[in-house]
């Protein structure tokens, strides 16, 4: 069987990736078992399509994509790897026997399971694990709490090996009762991304499969997932009942000592730092009790110590727990302090309405804390504020930063009755009053300096999910169409587009783990255009999309030149790459010629995956984008708040 890996694809990631392939090649598998195993997945895969309309499937296909992804990519890495795939694809046998039989036991079994979704993103099937506690009865009974524990980084950490670890290891903690459920996290990205995005598909799943109680779901993680507990606590803190990061980091800069360094990260990377930066909103976290743990002899413990000065800024206090003598690693004791102090918070379980909410962000990307809303902001990337209480009679907000907010409650939640007197910065609104079931919601808009009931959005502006920078139009569903015209740019511009085309599907390939969807510009429908953002390839005379798209862009594109807010370059050597609004369905967007932004930097250190390129920029075609040094970008910039490009 031929390997997949082709020359030239190897000859051009070595080029642009400093000799760095995510994942590395394994070993050389024995020519006669590589012939087996690819005879077993074919014909576990023929079975599969005979079954293609049963819904369990993903639980079959997770071990068939283990073996077969394991093959075509050339990742196995010792003598093992081989015996287990043969394992694995027995028990996806087994299953695809007892699914078409219309059985399968494994949703009733208690103890160690590994289950699968297909993910919106790109309709991969994803893997995740499972402990199913020894109390839980399939159907019926009380809903059990369940922990989220993300892993460690792990550049060697397959599809394959993952399976084999959830079905061997339960993990570092197994609080009884609890459901603990391990994520795949796309691979080896900190749960950043389409990491983030499994981190929610593979927990609607198991919410949708067993009955766990939504108010009681622990995020929690240890080394690379303790940064992705970090992460996903902080911007997300009205999720969850309680957070336990180990280790980890929780920003980008001071962990990477990047003051220490002669050349400094470009200053759109550096506000864009504000995404992923936990330390910017430590604040977040006093609607989420975060208990740190950390090795005494673990360099680690800077992500907790960090975090504990700007805890402190915000006038909190972070709990610590150091493991004596210990490197990156838990101690039993360390364990048990843990797992004591988190039984309190986790048996009161998560505030749905606490009267007053504190809510930090930087983008709207990260919007929304239990009852308040950011709707739209002053300018992105600087530090907005909501500061929102309820009173005796209504509600007192203050904001700094924002522009548009919603108060909201659901049934049974608003602590106010009859009509709220609502206070924004000290302007007074009159509202509605709250409804019989005591829900009640609200939206505000400051106009001219004054706050009030905000009326219908004109124009375009950005919004929840529509907000940027590139990389954002990778974490929805997403659609590469590639062009079948002629250029109507030189021929080495041509060549550099087709490349970063090929290099972008490879990449999301290899390090998010999938198959990005593709289709050809004269193959896309109306229901393409209103059901995935559009990742566009080519010019306006290559592409029949970016032809009808290019005139709502704000962006001018012709033989001779390419211009974007008072920059122009000549059109045979430069390529612009942005994100917007697809002009034709305007809640989804369109991008062009580029994939996600950090590709290059996937093999190195997690806390390097953060976004490259904000929201526009035109780059010098004689610098391949997948080894890009900043002085390889002609112009970039941001989009303002209306989606006007910024001079």
């Amino acid at each position: 069987m031929a390997r997949s890996r082709s020359k030239d694809s190897l000859e051009r990631l070595t080029v642009n990736h400093e000799n760095r392939i995510v994942p590395e090649r394994g070993i050389d598998v024995p020519e006669e078992k590589r012939h087996e195993l690819a005879e077993r997945v074919g014909k576990l895969q023929t079975t599969v399509d005979s079954l293609s309309d049963q819904a369990l499937l993903p639980d079959v296909v997770i071990f068939l994509n283990a073996v077969r992804y394991a093959l075509d990519q050339d990742i196995f890495y010792d003598e093992k790897d081989v015996a287990n795939a043969f394992e694995l694809l027995d028990e996806g046998e087994t299953r695809a026997t007892q699914l078409a039989s219309g059985n399968a036991p494994w949703t009733e079994h208690t103890g160690l399971v590994v289950r699968g979704y297909r993910s919106d993103l790109d309709d991969s099937v994803q893997p995740y694990g499972l402990v199913v506690p020894e109390s839980y009865v399939s159907g019926a009974g009380r809903k059990h709490r369940l922990d989220i524990w993300h892993h460690g980084r792990n550049a060697k950490g397959s599809e394959l090996r993952f399976l084999v670890e959830r079905r061997s290891d339960p993990g570092r903690f197994t609080p009884e009762d609890t459901f603990v459920l391990h994520t795949y996290g796309r691979y080896c990205n900190a749960m950043k991304f389409a990491g983030e995005v499994d981190t929610f598909e593979a927990l609607a799943h198991a919410k949708s499969e067993y009955r766990v109680d939504a108010d009681c779901v622990c995020m929690r993680g240890f080394s690379m997932g303790g940064a992705a507990t970090w992460h996903l606590a902080t911007h997300y803190p009205g999720e969850w009942v309680a957070a336990t990061p180990g280790a980890g980091f929780a920003e980008t800069a001071i962990y990477q000592n990047l003051a220490a360094r002669d050349i400094q990260p470009p200053w759109w990377e550096q506000k864009m730092w504000g995404m992923y930066d936990a330390t910017k909103v430590a604040g977040n976290l006093r609607h989420c009790p975060t208990i740190a743990y950390s090795g005494e002899n673990d360099k680690q413990m800077q992500a907790s110590d960090i975090m504990s000065e700007a805890m402190e800024a915000e006038g909190l206090e972070l709990p610590h727990i150091i493991g004596p003598g210990m490197g990156h690693e838990y101690d039993d004791g360390s364990k048990d302090e843990i797992e004591r102090r988190l039984l309190p918070i986790v048996a009161r379980g998560r505030e749905l309405a606490p009267a007053e909410v504190r809510f930090t962000t930087y983008t709207l990307k990260y919007n929304r804390m239990q009852w308040v809303r950011v709707d739209r902001l002053v300018e992105h990337w600087m530090r907005s504020q909501v500061n929102a209480k309820a009173t005796g009679n209504g509600f007192e907000v203050e904001t700094d930063g924002v522009a548009s907010l919603t108060l909201t409650f659901e049934s049974g939640q608003c602590p106010v009755t009859g009509k709220p007197e609502v206070s924004i910065d000290g302007d007074r609104i009159e509202v509605e009053p709250v409804n019989d079931n005591r829900s009640w919601s609200a939206s505000f808009e400051c106009r001219q300096g004054r706050w009030g009931i905000a009326g219908p959005q004109t124009g375009c502006q950005k919004a929840p999910g529509l907000q940027g920078p590139i990389d954002d139009a990778f974490m929805s569903r997403f659609l590469m169409v590639s062009p079948t015209g002629t250029p109507m740019t030189s021929e080495r511009v041509s060549r550099w587009i087709e490349r970063e085309r090929e290099d972008a599907t490879y990449q999301w390939k290899m390090q998010f783990r999938g198959d990005a969807l593709c289709k050809a510009d004269t193959e896309v429908s109306r229901d393409d255009m209103h059901g995935h953002n559009l990742i566009l390839w080519g010019d306006p005379s290559s592409n029949a999309v970016i032809s009808q798209v290019i005139g709502g862009l704000p962006l001018t594109w012709d033989q001779q030149s390419v211009a974007l807010s008072g920059e122009s370059f000549g059109s045979d050597g430069a390529v612009p790459v942005l994100i917007y609004p697809n002009p034709l369905s305007p809640n989804r967007y369109v991008v062009l010629n580029s994939g996600f932004t950090f590709a290059p930097n996937g093999s190195m250190s997690n806390a390097t995956q953060t976004p490259k390129l904000p929201d526009w920029a035109i780059l010098d075609v004689d610098i391949p984008a997948a080894s890009r040094p900043s002085e390889g970008v002609f112009a970039c910039g941001f989009f303002d708040e209306w989606w006007n490009a910024q001079c």
